[in-house]
Parts: C-alpha cells; sequence; structure tokens
C-alpha cells in the first residue's frame, strides 16, 4: 500500500509541478495483482479533490494463455480518458485525475462509500430489486446516447496508446463460443444444435463485429462494478472498454450477467421493464429500435450469443477445457450476487428460454429448454 501511495503522489507531484501528501490509505480490494486503495488528500494545492482512487496493476505485462500481452490496463486508461472528453453530467463513472502507463497507475475520483449494484440486486423486495434492474437499465441506455458518434474520438485515443489492440478482448472470446459450443453441449449434456439456432447465433456474434448500434460500453457489467451514489448508476472497471453494438450491454444485463458468476432469476415482466427503460434512451439516437421486430431479434441473437459464451465459459463437468483460470474463479465467488457454476447457467437458460417463447422463436426456445433439462439433471 506504501509503495502504491507513493507512486501516486510523485505522479500527481509531475502532473501539478506542487508536491501532493496522500494518507489515510483504505484498502478497498482490488483482487488478484490489483491493489485499489481509498487516500485523503493531505495537502492540496491545487484544489484535488479531498479523496482520490488509486488503482494499480503490479508487476509487468500479464501473459494471456494464448501468448498475448494482457492489454487491459491500457485500454482502461485509454476508457477513462474518452469518458473524461464528456461532460461530467454525461461521464458513466469516476473521473480520472492522473494516470501512468508505464507503472499501471490510474487516480481517479472518489464515487464514496455507494452500494454496489449487487447489493441492491440482493435485497429480498420484489419491488426494490425491480427499481434497481430499471436504473441499470436507463443509465446504459444514457451512456449509449451520449457516446453514440463518438467511436472515432475513441480509436484516435487507441492508436496514440502503443500496446493495445482496437479489436475488443471479448470478439475472440465469442468467436470461439460459437464455433465450440455445439459440440460442447453434445459432448457434455447430448444436445444437439439444430441449424436455425446456429444461424441466430451467428447473427449475434456478428453484433461483437460490427453492428449498426455502436456506443461506448465498459463492457464488464458485473453488479459488483457498478455502484449507485447520489449522482445515480455508476460504473467502474474499464479494462474491457470499448465501442460496440449497445444491444449486447442489454442483452447482457438481461441474460443475467453472463461472463461474471452473478446471477439473477429475472422475470419475464422485469425483462420486457428493463428493455423499454433502455429503449427509452436510445430511440432518440437509434429511431430503428423503435420496430419491435428489429429490437426483439437482435436482444434473442444477443442473448443466445452471451449464453453460450456463458457455458463455454463455465460447463466444465466432464474434464473439459476450461476457460475461467483458478484466480477469476476465487475473485467471482466473491461477489455479492455469486452462485455456483451450474446454477448460474441454469438461471440464464430458463431466462431465455422464457424470452424466446414470448417471441415465438420456437427454435431458440426449444433449445434452450434442451440444455436447461439437461442441466437440471
Amino acid at each position: 500500500m506504501d509503495e502504491v501511495v507513493e507512486a501516486a503522489q510523485e505522479l500527481l507531484k509531475r502532473r501539478t509541478g506542487a508536491a501532493v501528501r496522500l494518507v489515510d490509505a483504505t484498502d478497498l480490494g482490488g483482487g488478484g495483482d490489483t491493489v485499489v486503495l481509498r487516500v485523503r488528500v493531505a495537502e492540496n494545492p491545487f484544489s484535488l479533490p479531498r479523496t482520490l482512487v488509486l488503482k494499480q496493476v503490479l508487476g509487468g505485462n500479464r501473459q494471456l494463455a494464448d501468448g498475448q500481452i494482457d492489454e487491459s490496463f491500457r485500454r482502461e486508461a485509454v476508457s477513462y480518458q474518452f469518458c473524461n472528453s464528456l461532460s461530467v453530467a454525461h461521464r458513466p463513472g469516476p473521473e480520472l485525475v492522473a494516470y501512468d502507463l508505464d507503472a499501471r497507475l490510474l487516480v481517479l475520483s472518489d464515487l464514496g462509500d455507494a452500494p454496489a449494484m449487487g447489493e441492491l440486486l440482493a435485497r429480498r423486495d420484489a419491488a426494490e430489486v425491480t427499481h434497481s434492474l430499471m436504473a441499470l437499465a436507463q443509465s446504459l441506455g444514457r451512456m449509449h446516447s451520449n457516446t453514440y458518434g463518438r467511436e472515432d474520438d475513441y480509436t484516435t485515443l487507441l492508436h496514440r496508446t502503443p500496446g493495445v489492440d482496437e479489436a475488443h478482448p471479448l470478439n475472440a472470446q465469442a468467436a470461439r463460443a460459437v464455433d465450440e459450443v455445439p459440440s460442447m453441449l453434445q459432448d457434455i449434456l447430448a444436445v444437439a444444435v439444430p441449424e436455425d439456432v446456429r444461424a441466430t447465433a451467428a447473427r449475434g456474434r456478428e453484433l461483437f463485429d460490427g453492428g449498426r448500434f455502436r456506443a461506448f460500453s465498459t463492457a464488464d457489467l458485473c453488479p459488483d462494478n457498478i455502484l449507485v451514489n447520489e449522482g445515480g448508476v455508476k460504473f467502474l472497471d474499464y479494462e474491457w472498454g470499448g465501442f460496440r453494438d449497445a444491444t449486447l450491454d442489454i442483452s447482457y444485463a438481461l441474460a443475467s450477467f453472463p461472463t461474471c458468476l452473478c446471477a439473477l432469476e429475472l422475470s419475464q415482466d422485469q425483462v420486457e421493464e428493463m428493455v423499454e427503460a433502455w429503449r427509452a434512451e436510445v430511440v432518440s439516437v437509434f429511431p430503428q429500435l423503435r420496430d419491435d421486430s428489429v429490437l426483439y431479434s437482435r436482444l434473442l441473437a444477443a442473448m443466445l450469443v452471451w449464453l453460450w459464451l456463458s457455458t463455454w465459459l463455465f460447463l466444465d463437468d466432464t474434464g473439459a477445457d476450461v476457460h475461467v483460470d483458478e484466480d477469476a474463479e476465487v475473485w467471482l465467488r466473491q461477489h455479492e450476487l455469486a452462485v455456483g457454476r451450474r446454477t448460474a447457467l441454469r438461471r440464464r437458460w430458463s431466462v431465455l428460454a422464457a424470452f424466446a417463447d414470448k417471441l415465438g422463436d420456437n427454435a431458440v426456445g426449444d433449445h434452450a429448454r434442451a440444455v436447461l433439462g439437461a442441466l437440471e439433471e
């Protein structure tokens, strides 16, 4: 902790040209090789906030399983720089005060001791949970509507930052899931995937590479990465930030946070209310989404791909290749809404089955029920 504070003091000194003293460091819990601290600014020559949050990724550039360099810190720095260019009222999360790419250090404004979305969604009162889900959907929509049309600005920042790939990190995982999950389902659960379901998944896969409704996304929309303070819903952790089709974000929430072990049993009423709350915020920039057939067909395809990706990540019962490492598994199980792998998958496939039935897509509905039945055996 002392080393992180010292590095932040030096960074702020370089930025302001005067000594800054940070005291009373409190560990906010980063996990893995990431340290996150709240500090009080004891000497404040340039009207810095009274408290700041420091985030440092320790060690050198991490190697991923496929031998690639982990670009997450640099992508996060770029994403915060981009969000700083938005007006204060439109920033989806904390302000970036300073950063050091070599030290892998961020200095951020402090959002306070606000409850995480996971805590709010874990409450027993169904009306309170629905209210929180609506607030999440509305805030996602505002982030999308306020960043639509600014992808070139974000890409310019990416190109100025060495070591960041323009392709989003999730794109390759989604592609692998679409390629590999049919065999996984057959081999592990004895569930065959019909061709029309594969075609729907292929349409969903295309959203990761392009899509007509592109906007900024923090991408890591786990409820424990979302705070709710007096300013509303705020998003944290921009390590996977970037531009992508905005329907991927709202469908991620509808599919019960598929790359995390957080899981809810969403009712169809809650699903529909979230969709409408999100749509009300984005139709000004995406008028085509007023058409239910356009919106709901995209949401169904996106939810199917999210479910396949979730299955690819978490279905490992017969010794299949595990795509979530042990450290990540420990971290995911500490989340407020964390459940076991199979429980998470069952809840997600149940939501997809009901959603497909509501839309009258018998192929996806039957597929979801087949997977759900096999998971319950």
